[in-house]
């Protein structure tokens, strides 16, 4: 049993030399590599300079933007130009944001004189309806007129209501070309309107 212990740990130590011989050997042919790669190198083009760790200046800056501008007169201008061109731009996006949110508040605005038109007129035929039913000679002598009367309500409903949805899906559409032109962000509370109208 000692035998065999004995023969293991010196088998380990034989691989371990091995081992580590192997390895500084390669280090070694590595290093060499390297060297010759580093001799063996071409110098760069004035063109064009590319740093690394072993051409990169220690005592001065290194400007990444590029050599700098040879008149400050035309920089300044060209920088003046800019700025009024950004203003220009941002005076015109704004006056198109004006033009929009006033399209879409005249339209929002006919849609709820539309609805406050409809309301009212509901309003007004349960009031009519209810008088008609609550007393009952009324019901006796005006029975045709007031049939004809709400068969015409409810056409007039019907087309109201027709106008108002073609209302809503046209503001639906400026809403919709605002947006791709970047004015401004669909408006949710028309859906919210939608969803309680039709509740």
């Amino acid at each position: 049993m000692k035998h065999i212990k004995r023969v293991a740990m010196a088998t380990l130590l034989l691989l371990g030399t091995v081992g580590l011989s192997i390895s500084g050997a390669a280090a070694q042919s590595l290093g060499e590599y390297a060297r010759t790669v580093r001799k063996n190198k071409p110098e760069p083009s004035p063109a064009t300079r590319h740093f690394d760790n072993d051409n990169i200046p220690t005592s001065e800056n290194v400007s990444v933007v590029g050599p700098p501008a040879t008149g400050d007169a035309s920089g300044q201008a060209t920088k003046a130009a800019a700025v009024d061109a950004a203003a220009a731009a941002a005076a015109d996006r704004k006056s198109a944001a004006d033009e929009w949110k006033k399209k879409l508040d005249n339209q929002k605005e006919k849609i709820d004189a539309m609805n406050h038109e409809l309301d009212l007129q509901q309003r007004e035929y349960r009031l009519r309806a209810s008088a008609y039913y609550g007393d009952v000679g009324t019901r006796l002598r005006d029975a045709a007129q007031f049939d004809k009367d709400d068969a015409q309500y409810k056409s007039d409903v019907e087309q109201k209501q027709k106008a108002i949805a073609a209302a809503r899906q046209e503001l639906d559409e400026m809403q919709e070309q605002a947006h791709k032109a970047g004015m401004v962000e669909k408006d949710k509370d028309s859906d919210k309107d939608n969803t309680n109208d039709k509740k």
